[in-house]
């Protein structure tokens, strides 16, 4: 029979409880919460790795949005924090003593994407990529793609996307859109196999399938290159060229992803079709404020972008402040489209979180709590679904 003599005296209480109290408790909880407890006792263990207690989590947490964020400070530890849509605080993802499992000392890593329980990260002294599974603790190394060794600065956030396996979330497809030798091209990796390929993609002929995947190839003031491609295995990518047709002043500054400095009025933010722009106004010589924000999404031919929406004015009132430097990133699903904008002025970062209701026509704004970024660089930023119990 298990001892409690060593447990803290929280903990004893707590596994006193009726266990259908317990599982009713711990399901209110998110799963890097839920991680730590699975060490309390063996009690608590078994009731977290219950068949039906993982099916009712897992289908509690697949509605949940993560944004994730990777910081480090110099010579210190780098840290992964968490925010769920559905919760109200940041949460510290346990991932240092993962990743010194494959990192060496003193390599520069960056964080890339992440789909269910896995992450991505780049090392860009070496040049590689590695995956963590943070529910199992597994670590793997990635093999070279056929692009060869990438730095961090290669891979492109709206150019890339991580899929879990839906039926065993352990393993995962790596999807990234490049002009290889000037051709759209479709890198793709597969964890089941271990292997990439790559597949250059075909020039669209009909309408745009609601369920395509969008990766920029490229993007640029008047248009975009973009692939998209079926979620299911096998399937054939095709091209996208959308055209963009610049309203307003033409000479202004245009930044694609990332701004810096006070010549930067207009910033576009990509990702899943869909592009965001960002105009500004300068306060002083180094300062901006966010003026107007709009939507976009690609036409149903594909053949140009097309205006959805416009942020109203007593949202840009309430988040906009001084900034001097911005990058974003977007998500869309299930007709919801997200968006993060990271701005820093003097070393602190603020962190606004967007989304646009298209059946609604709704924007909103989804406050947080201070992450305590000041004086960290971001490394890091992307959208993910919900974490699950294996």
């Amino acid at each position: 029979m298990e001892t409690h003599r060593d447990l803290p005296t929280k903990a004893i209480s707590f596994c006193l409880l009726p266990s259908e109290l317990i599982q009713y408790i711990i399901l209110q909880l998110a799963l890097p919460e839920i991680i730590r407890l699975k060490s309390v006792n063996k009690s608590i263990f078994s009731i977290i790795s219950d068949g039906d207690f993982v099916r009712n989590y897992n289908l509690q947490s697949s509605s949940a949005t993560w944004l994730f964020l990777y910081k480090k400070r110099w010579r210190r530890e780098a840290i992964l924090y968490g925010f769920a849509d559905c919760s109200n605080r940041w949460f510290n993802i346990l991932i240092s003593d993962l990743l010194k499992q494959v990192v060496p000392p003193g390599e520069d890593v960056y964080f890339l994407t992440a789909a269910g329980n896995i992450f991505l990260f780049a090392l860009n002294n070496s040049q590689e990529v590695i995956s963590v599974d943070i529910m199992i603790r597994m670590v793997k190394k990635i093999p070279p793609s056929p692009l060869g060794p990438c730095g961090t600065s290669s891979w492109r956030r709206s150019g890339m996307k991580l899929l879990s396996c839906p039926y065993n979330s352990e393993h995962f497809r790596f999807l990234f859109a490049e002009l290889h030798e000037s051709r759209p091209t479709l890198f793709e990796y597969d964890s089941r196999v271990e292997r990439w390929k790559f597949t250059q993609a075909r020039e669209v002929t009909q309408e745009l399938r609601d369920d395509f995947i969008f990766l920029s190839a490229s993007n640029g003031r008047n248009g975009s290159v973009i692939i998209g491609v079926l979620s299911q295995c096998n399937s054939s990518p095709v091209v996208i060229r959308p055209t963009f047709i610049t309203r307003g002043n033409e000479e202004d500054q245009l930044a694609v992803g990332f701004s810096w400095g006070n010549a930067i009025d207009l910033l576009h933010v990509y990702g899943d079709g869909n592009m965001m722009t960002i105009r500004s106004d300068k306060v002083n010589k180094t300062v901006r404020k966010i003026k107007r924000i709009e939507l976009w999404g690609l036409s149903k031919n594909g053949r140009h972008w097309e205006f959805v929406s416009r942020a109203p004015n007593e949202l840009i009132d309430k988040i906009s402040k001084p900034y001097g430097a911005m990058m974003g990133c977007m998500q869309k699903t299930q007709g919801i489209t997200r968006a993060i904008l990271m701005t820093n002025l003097e070393g602190t970062w603020e962190t606004i979180w967007l989304s646009y209701n298209k059946k609604d026509n709704r924007w909103a704004w989804l406050p947080l709590p201070d992450c305590n970024m000041k004086g960290s660089n971001l490394a890091g930023v992307t959208f993910s679904s919900g974490l699950t119990l294996s």
